[in-house]
């Protein structure tokens, strides 16, 4: 077992990937993506789940993508297109379908017949002390491969369960993943799941606690090696902002960013029509936030450069704003995966 331990998901991937790229204990594994330097069962343990954002992975992720990302499976969504236009490299990874076939956030609400998110919060709304619930993602009638060893679909669910438990008035999380992509995966899924672990903490009204995450497979791409490094010297801005709602606040919130983010996308979107989507107006500060992000890049996109000053300024929380500035300069190297 190889554990990595921190307060933050910056200090732990740095980790992580230090023992990938210069560690003794790394096999040679091939892969779907080439060949590959790989750890077998892998532990990750984030003490602060809100310190979701890493800064040290050279090149800079792309907060846009993850931020729609979140988004769309915190709204059930599966159709590729909400997804695919903040990160068009995805398809090469996923497939070329008009709907991702192990989209989480339709895997949790919606494939296997009923809402585990919404059971979850009702089951450890009244029994807090359970140890039963078990978000179930993975789905072997679909997912497993076929006889001749082949996959069966280009997105199998990489993360299969997660495992919830409230102990001492704080959400607990445990992620369990069978295959892991140190630069293209375990960033994104870092942001993924403790966003809904914070979101779900705050449907339940508790406190956030550890983030946990088991990758039964970590590893490192050959075709990566000549272009992503751990960049130790940046030090992570912190993450200010709570995303913790009343669950019928919280759903309102969501279904709100899930449209303007979707109408952002549009072709024809025009610059008076983004000034409009970008008006916070009620919204929580922190999902404000949120969406500065992404009137910032569907600006930058296309070329409309007051807005993305304007809005890159009005930005109020420093992780936000540090990832956007290593995105941006990142994007005008081109030397970047998830544009």
């Amino acid at each position: 077992m190889h554990i990595f331990e921190g307060g933050s998901a910056n200090e732990v991937w740095q980790k992580a990937f230090a023992a990938l790229s210069e560690g003794p204990y790394t096999r040679r594994q091939s892969g779907r993506g080439g060949d590959t330097k790989e750890l077998l069962h892998a532990a990750f343990t984030i003490d602060d789940p809100l310190q979701r954002w890493i800064v040290a992975r050279q090149p800079a992720i792309n907060p846009a993508f993850a931020i729609a990302d979140v988004i769309w499976m915190l709204n059930g969504r599966r159709d590729s297109a909400f997804v695919n236009y903040w990160n068009q490299k995805l398809p090469e990874y996923a497939g070329y379908s008009d709907h991702y076939h192990g989209a989480y956030g339709f895997r949790l609400q919606t494939h296997f017949g009923f809402d585990q998110l919404d059971r979850a919060y009702k089951a450890l709304q009244h029994n807090p002390d359970g140890r039963q619930v078990a978000l179930q993602i993975w789905d072997a009638t679909v997912d497993f491969p076929a006889e001749s060893g082949e996959a069966v679909n280009a997105d199998i669910p990489c993360n299969v369960m997660a495992l919830l438990k409230i102990r001492d008035g704080r959400l607990e999380w445990t992620q369990i993943n069978r295959s892991n992509d140190i630069i293209l995966g375990v960033p994104y899924n870092f942001i993924q799941f403790t966003t809904l672990q914070e979101v779900l903490s705050g449907w339940l009204g508790v406190e956030l606690g550890s983030y946990t995450h088991f990758s039964d497979s970590l590893h490192l791409y050959d075709r990566d090696v000549p272009k992503a490094r751990n960049d130790s010297s940046i030090a992570a801005c912190p993450n200010t902002d709570s995303l913790k709602l009343p669950k019928e606040e919280s759903k309102q919130v969501l279904a709100d960013l899930s449209h303007r983010i979707e109408m952002m996308s549009k072709p024809d979107l025009s610059q008076n029509e983004l000034r409009t989507l970008a008006e916070t107006g009620e919204l929580p500060r922190a999902f404000g936030n949120l969406l500065r992000v992404m009137v910032v890049e569907a600006a930058r996109r296309r070329g409309w450069t007051d807005l993305v000053q304007d809005d890159s300024t009005a930005l109020s929380n420093p992780a936000l704003a540090q990832i956007l500035e290593r995105w941006q300069k990142s994007t005008a190297r081109q030397n970047i995966d998830e544009n």
